[in-house]
This record gives C-alpha cells, sequence and structure tokens, in this order.
C-alpha cells in the first residue's frame, strides 16, 4: 500500500488540473483516481462510479450527517463535492497511491488529514480571463454559470499558500513534465 500516501491537486475551474490528473493516471500504474462524489447533475459523457459518485442533495445530507465523508464542501446552493472516505480506503487496500482532483478548499482539507503522507498541488494559468477562455471552449455550462466559476476563480487563486507545490499552466507540455517530477519525487519511483 503506498505507505497511505495521496496526492491532491486543486486548481480554479478551467486551470487544466483534470487533464494533468488523467495524464499522470496513464503514465503511473501505482497511481489511482478517487472519484469524487457530487450533487451536480451528471453531464451526458460522464458515468456514475467513474466520473463522479452522482448524489442527491438527501443522500450527500445522510452521508455527512452519517461521516462518511473525509471532506466535503456546499460549492454553491444545492450543489455539494466530497470524498468519501470508503472510496480512498478501496484504493489504499488495493495498493494503490490515491489522486485527487478536487476544488481548493477541498484540497486543503485533504492535506490537513494526511499531512506529511500527501503531496499538495495548485494548477494555475497566468490570468482569471485565461480561465475565462478555457471555461468559454469548454462549451459545457450556461454563461450564468461561467461568470460564477470566475467570479469564485479569482478567490479560489488566494488559496496558492496552501499547497506544498504549484503548477502554472501556460504550456500543457511543461505543465505534464513538471507534474511526472513531482510524483516521482514523491512516490519515490
Amino acid at each position: 500500500m503506498e505507505n497511505g500516501k495521496v496526492i491532491i491537486f486543486s486548481a480554479p475551474s478551467g486551470a487544466g488540473k483534470t487533464t494533468i490528473v488523467k495524464h499522470l493516471l496513464q503514465h503511473f500504474p501505482q497511481l489511482a483516481f478517487s472519484v469524487s462524489a457530487t450533487t451536480r447533475t451528471r453531464r451526458p459523457n460522464e458515468t456514475d462510479g467513474k466520473d463522479y459518485y452522482f448524489l442527491s442533495v438527501t443522500d450527500f445530507i445522510d452521508k455527512i450527517k452519517h461521516h462518511e465523508f473525509l471532506e466535503y464542501e456546499q460549492v454553491y446552493e444545492q450543489l455539494y463535492y466530497g470524498t468519501l472516505k470508503a472510496e480512498v480506503e478501496r484504493l489504499h487496500k488495493a495498493g494503490k497511491a490515491v489522486i485527487f482532483d478536487v476544488d481548493v478548499k477541498g484540497g486543503v482539507n485533504l492535506k490537513k488529514y494526511f499531512q506529511e503522507n500527501a503531496l499538495a498541488v495548485f494548477v494555475k494559468v497566468d490570468s482569471v480571463e485565461t480561465l475565462a477562455k478555457r471555461l468559454e471552449g469548454r462549451n459545457t455550462e450556461t454563461p450564468e454559470k461561467k461568470a460564477e466559476r470566475l467570479a469564485k476563480a479569482d478567490a479560489e487563486l488566494q488559496f496558492e499558500p496552501f499547497f506544498d507545490q504549484v503548477i502554472l499552466n501556460e504550456d500543457l507540455s511543461k505543465a505534464f513534465e513538471k507534474a511526472e517530477k513531482m510524483v516521482r519525487d514523491f512516490l519515490a519511483v
């Protein structure tokens, strides 16, 4: 069991953390992705249990009451995200180091929980304008949702000092290289 090690990737929406995490999963067989739980609506290309555990608000709140989360956040009204304890335990029992793709508050909370067994990485871009362009390119959300995410991004950028490492994602191939080195060094592989 990789000594219970975890790697946490956090960023404002559109910074590229999910792309980097997917790349790392393809290149490091000792990593396993922690599937988060959420109350948001499933997108057409997403699979329950693979991309997220899609829960109703009632089910999510029930799991909170039963202390089934390592961390969770109410990101927007009626929109929750969280990390299930059972998910991380399952992956560690399989002998994997767990990699997370979570919002910045979740990343900070996971780092507090796992402490020295965690590598917390903050992914950022050069400006909020760059984030806006990337979110526009996704074409997955309403203009209202994009505006909400951009407003939140300003606040999320203030969390950078709480992370162990930072990747400035201007050039994706360089971001991949930097992330690979961080993972190799942390897992000593």
